[in-house]
């Protein structure tokens, strides 16, 4: 298999990857603007910028795989942001309390040959109603950091889902089923 590089700076795609027995030759996060358009759908927008860091990372190593993804936090047409501020957390918690929510998650590989595979993968997750104490511990955990739509289902906030289907690994932040399934169709 030619070289992999993980256009991703974070440490949980980096080791989702490892769990299934991907160690990338490099790490290159891509570095561009991640403001959705105008009434973007949040699947158009995942897939976007999954695309988008791709295409900024493949001209730096060209004839090795490059691997993108982006992960996307949405309640109905509302694409949650990556809490920056305890006030994030709390505005994103909130919104999902008693109610589902989906994590998108865009997966894109760019193959040496200069062959393109995307997927879409889509989680359905249920948040148990949350009391004004359950978001104020979870905040005060700082978990919610730079995370999409404020969360991490792997820490603390697993006790929240009521309910979940399709991909859990897909919700830490990359697909594994079909991430591995375009590793290998690239190689």
């Amino acid at each position: 298999m030619a070289a992999l590089i993980l256009a991703s700076a974070s440490p949980r795609r980096l080791d989702l990857l490892r769990q299934v027995g991907f160690e990338p030759d490099a790490i290159d996060p891509a570095d561009i603007d991640e403001t959705p358009a105008p009434d973007e759908a949040p699947r158009a927008y995942a897939e976007r910028m999954a695309a988008a860091k791709l295409a900024a990372v493949v001209p730096r190593h060209p004839g090795k795989i490059v691997l993108a993804a982006d992960s996307v936090v949405a309640v109905g047409r509302r694409i949650l942001p990556k809490a920056e501020t305890e006030k994030d957390a709390r505005a994103c918690l909130a919104l999902m309390s008693g109610r589902r929510h989906r994590v998108l998650g865009g997966v894109a590989v760019g193959a040496p040959d200069g062959r393109v595979r995307t997927r879409l993968v889509e989680t359905v997750v249920r948040f148990r109603r949350l009391l004004e104490a359950d978001i104020d511990a979870y905040v005060a955990s700082g978990e919610w950091q730079g995370k999409a739509g404020g969360y991490a289902i792997q820490g603390r906030a697993a006790a929240f889902v009521s309910f979940l289907s399709g991909s859990y690994s897909n919700v830490v932040g990359l697909p594994l089923f079909e991430t591995v399934q375009l590793l290998k169709a690239s190689s």
